[in-house]
């Protein structure tokens, strides 16, 4: 439940409906450091304490807000007493729309030193913050050069187009190649304004679940759906964060050290990408950096730890290394 006996006055109006409030830390104590607009795209599955470290000091070791639409207070207290380095920690988590256009939540948005979208069901968050004010405030601490984070569906609703699971499912990447036109392939586009993110879908748990396929279909719809050819894909595995620098240079931090981020960049639509039809995709680009490794998000040039070419007919995949 949300702790409303142990906030400060100030704060009592913000156990109203739509959503629910937690904190933990010194909201009075004094912000340590200057702060600096980077990013940590997390793939889901465990945390890379290495990968919060440098986030953190990006926000300049100070407050911190987690968002969520499902949960508790269990990652705000993991992030303040176990990865250490924050003044306070406070979490919001919607339960409709409705707590995206209140007056209190805003407050709390625009005092963040930094944002943390956490996972659970990006439909959720496609549904209760899209178009609000909330939404807007999002893109406001962007702009403002605060530091913001997502991790598996947090990071899935970074992307200029984001894989938004709007019909209650997760795709596969089988699925997807065999219709990549269908009702499951929910894209949405014009929610946040990430910098170097604008002509990028993201996706998450990659390589564990497999979703190469799904990946290669988003950016093919992404791109003739946008009617840019241009548009780019990055998957990023479990226990796995890529952070991003201001200028877009990235380094890619793993947990146990193999944890990687995949690119796929074709540069041109797909060659067949019709309703009700499977994907033919002939070799498409997809660049694999390894743990360790770096990525600049305003070229794509990287750390190469492997090249792929895939091929895609009827359907089905076949990659070949370059």
């Amino acid at each position: 439940m949300a702790l409303a006996w142990a906030l400060p006055v100030a704060a009592q109006s913000l156990q109203e409906p739509g959503f629910a409030y937690y904190e933990t830390g010194n909201l009075d104590a004094p912000r340590p450091g200057p702060r600096a607009p980077a990013m940590m795209l997390m793939g889901g599955g465990e945390w890379v304490p290495e990968a919060f470290q440098w986030w953190l000091r990006q926000a300049g070791n100070g407050r911190v807000l987690i968002l969520r639409a499902s949960g508790g207070d269990d990652l705000q207290q993991r992030l303040h007493n176990d990865i250490g380095g924050t003044t306070a920690v406070q979490t919001l988590v919607f339960d409709s729309r409705r707590g995206a256009d209140d007056p209190a939540v805003l407050r709390v948005v625009a005092a963040a030193d930094a944002i943390f979208i956490a996972g659970g069901d990006q439909a959720r968050y496609i549904r209760f913050w899209k178009g609000t004010a909330l939404n807007r405030a999002l893109n406001a601490h962007v702009r403002a050069g605060k530091p913001i984070a997502g991790t598996s569906a947090g990071l899935a609703i970074l992307g200029g187009y984001a894989y938004g699971a709007l019909d209650g499912g997760s795709i596969d990447s089988a699925s997807a190649l065999a219709d990549p036109r269908g009702a499951a392939v929910t894209l949405d586009h014009g929610f946040l304004q990430m910098p170097y993110l604008q002509r990028v879908v993201t996706d998450t748990h990659f390589d564990k679940r497999d979703r190469l396929g799904r990946l290669i279909v988003f950016v093919a719809r992404a791109a003739q759906d946008s009617g840019d050819p241009d548009m780019v894909g990055i998957g990023v595995d479990e226990d796995t964060a890529l952070c991003v620098e201001p200028d877009g240079h990235a380094r890619v931090y793993s947990a146990d050290g193999q944890g990687k981020v995949w690119v796929v960049r074709p540069g041109r639509g797909a060659d067949h990408l019709v309703d009700g039809e499977p994907l033919r995709f002939h070799a498409v680009p997809v660049t694999v950096v390894a743990s360790g490794g770096r990525l600049r998000l305003d070229d794509f040039q990287a750390d190469v730890d492997d090249q792929m070419l895939a091929d895609i007919d009827d359907g089905l995949i076949e990659l070949t290394r370059r």
